[in-house]
């Protein structure tokens, strides 16, 4: 029996980016370097995929760093952590490598500064999200007030509207996070912003990219982990841009074709976090299903690498 046609439409970009490549290296040079186990804090990124291949290989994830024996290495996720983290390494002599993604640790920098000079500052972010207690954590308690949608925007309160200051977690919704910092503007005139936008380049390349083939596919698979906030922000914007039959899976394995109707076009494209073979294992099980046509719609080229830490060159 014929298979019924299905063209899959690709984003890209999609996929991995140069912060969370430079995490999962950073683990698997320490591996080589110093042997097994190579300790964690928390999981490097946000899939379980990778997280497995890299247990695998020798790395131990904790949740905290009092898990963590003496003697042995460690690294920090690409989400990045509070001060007192590496403080207490370096009070018990561990030797430690931080993978925070550098863009991350721009926000960190950026949060020290407006500190610095005696601004408050106003968090957009999610509560509870590693990259939010990271960024927080790089100042004392109360210097932060976090926001997470129009909502508080509109009702927070800062200590001085005339010294006030916003950062942004870098995984969010490009159109959400505009519209929060436009309420922020409008109520204090006087808050000092990033000189360049926080939301790091690959989540805004991928949130354009699904923006451009949402409107014509007849569904749209996000490949990512449900603790992704970049993955689950390319679901919510694919939605916006006119695909209601937006999802976002882990693996091949948790599709279910039959629940997505009778589609003739899919567009799948993949958070920041997960690796181009998983892409690769969809497009496999939609051929056992479907007489498959791939058209793949490219945005634009991502050219960005970070260097290893110098203890790993």
């Amino acid at each position: 029996m014929s298979k019924t046609p299905l063209t899959i439409v690709l984003a890209s970009p999609r996929g991995f980016c140069a912060g969370v490549d430079r995490a999962i290296l950073i683990v698997e040079a320490a591996i080589e370097k110093y042997g097994s186990p190579v300790y964690v804090r928390h999981e490097i990124v946000h899939n379980k995929f990778v997280v497995d291949g890299l247990k695998a290989k020798g790395a131990v994830f904790v949740d905290e760093l009092t898990e963590v024996p003496d003697g042995v290495p460690v690294v920090f996720s690409a989400h990045g952590v509070p001060k007192s983290v590496p403080e207490a390494a370096e009070s018990r002599g561990l030797d430690y490598l931080d993978a925070t993604c550098p863009l991350v640790t721009k926000v960190h920098r950026e949060a020290e500064l407006h500190h610095d000079m005696g601004r408050q500052i106003v968090m957009i972010g999610h509560k509870g999200h590693p990259e939010v207690i990271g960024t927080m954590g790089q100042v004392p308690d109360g210097a932060v007030l976090l926001v997470e949608n129009v909502a508080d925007a509109e009702t927070v309160a800062p200590a001085d509207p005339d010294k006030l200051a916003y950062i942004t977690q870098t995984t969010l919704s490009v159109d959400d996070t505009t519209a929060i910092v436009e309420v922020l503007k409008r109520r204090f005139p006087d808050i000092v912003g990033p000189r360049k936008d926080d939301i790091c380049y690959a989540t805004t390349n991928r949130q354009i990219a699904v923006k451009t083939i949402a409107p014509h596919c007849d569904a749209v698979m996000v490949i990512g982990a449900p603790n992704s906030s970049n993955s689950k922000r390319l679901v919510e914007v694919a939605a916006r841009s006119g695909c209601a039959r937006s999802i976002l899976v882990q693996r091949a394995a948790e599709v279910d074709w039959d629940a997505l109707g009778q589609i003739g076009r899919l567009g799948i494209t993949a958070g920041a976090s997960a690796p181009e073979v998983l892409v690769e294992e969809v497009i496999a099980a939609a051929r056992d299903r479907f007489d498959v046509t791939i058209e793949e719609i490219k945005v634009t080229d991502e050219t960005v690498s970070f260097k290893l830490p110098p203890q790993l060159l």
